[in-house]
């Protein structure tokens, strides 16, 4: 019974920190705004030529695709025969659950629920969930050391950097960090138990693995690009390489547990990094991660056919709600 109220409060904790961390986000993303004003940053919008924006959506739907690709890979070879409808289904389910409903259901939850609802094993497909997930973490972590020198050389030689809005956000969140440091640590731990646990199943399989790393691959290139026609399209000559490693720092940033769904805080981190140490101006990082949030969400929108069925049954699943 005690075990069931400590872990209670700590998903109440976890769900009031990431309240917390969205809603300053979004008061540090308006502020950029109000800096820059919205005449500017649509001028900026229409400087960009058509035939970039059309190809960065196009390659946002081919990210898409990826994502469920590597997804339907590691199903597969797990022995759950899933048609690619059904994955291609499931999977743009999730990703509008990400994007449009900030719920304590999170897209992989959504997943979950329409596999399990197509009457698939459900301890295989969590598992290939997690590997899923892992899969994508390890992409991003190759591509890491290409933006952090970079990142860590400006930080080190910047006095200002304490006024940026991102600075204000860390240290916003520094004092709970601190004192909830050893449960998150604790969970960390058993995620990682959880991690290992989902690998043995394929271990056997590392074919499938490299092919599912594959997808992971295709879908990071094809996010780079569109980050890279967007900035381009600005005028703000960044390379290629280096993009690709500050997005993975942006990446990681997301993923911490602070806001729901990432919302805002993708934003002021992309805005910040790309500006600070890309070299792009304000007004153009802040404008590329607008951009880049809003083609995140029309390539999800195919979902919203699905995802009405799919979040139903996940909310109904024990320990989905707050």
């Amino acid at each position: 019974m005690t075990e069931r109220v400590m872990n209670a409060l700590t998903g109440r904790f976890a769900f009031l920190l990431r309240l917390f961390g969205t809603l300053l986000a979004a008061v540090l993303l308006v502020y950029l705004l109000s800096q820059q004003g919205w005449g500017e940053i649509i001028a900026a919008i229409q400087h960009i030529p058509i035939w970039r924006l059309l190809l960065a959506m196009g390659l946002m739907m081919i990210s898409r695709f990826a994502v469920a690709g590597r997804w339907h890979v590691l199903l597969r070879s797990a022995g759950v025969w899933i048609a690619v409808s059904e994955t291609l289904r499931v999977t743009f389910a999730g990703l509008f659950s990400t994007n449009f409903l900030p719920t304590t259901v999170g897209g992989d939850v959504v997943r979950l629920a329409g596999v399990i609802q197509l009457k698939f094993d459900m301890a295989i497909c969590a598992a290939s969930l997690i590997v899923d997930r892992l899969l994508g973490m390890a992409g991003m972590a190759m591509v890491v050391p290409f933006g952090l020198p970079s990142f860590l050389e400006s930080s080190a030689s910047s006095s200002t950097l304490i006024y940026e809005p991102s600075y204000l956000l860390a240290s916003s969140l520094a004092a709970p960090l601190r004192k909830w440091g050893k449960p998150m640590w604790e969970k960390g731990t058993q995620m990682l138990h959880r991690i290992i646990a989902a690998l043995a199943i394929w271990r056997k399989h590392p074919r499938s693995l490299l092919i599912a790393f594959v997808f992971s691959w295709i879908n990071m290139l094809c996010l780079f690009s569109v980050v890279s026609l967007i900035l381009n399209g600005m005028g703000e000559n960044i390379p290629f390489w280096l993009i690709g490693g500050l997005f993975s720092i942006v990446y990681f940033v997301t993923l911490l547990p602070f806001s729901i769904n990432g919302y805002g805080i993708q934003e002021v981190s992309m805005t910040f990094i790309f500006s600070t140490v890309g070299g792009a101006s304000l007004q153009s990082g802040l404008t590329m991660a607008l951009i880049f949030r809003t083609l995140m969400m029309i390539a999800s929108l195919p979902g919203a056919a699905f995802v009405p069925e799919l979040l139903a049954g996940a909310k109904n699943r024990p320990g989905t709600q707050e």
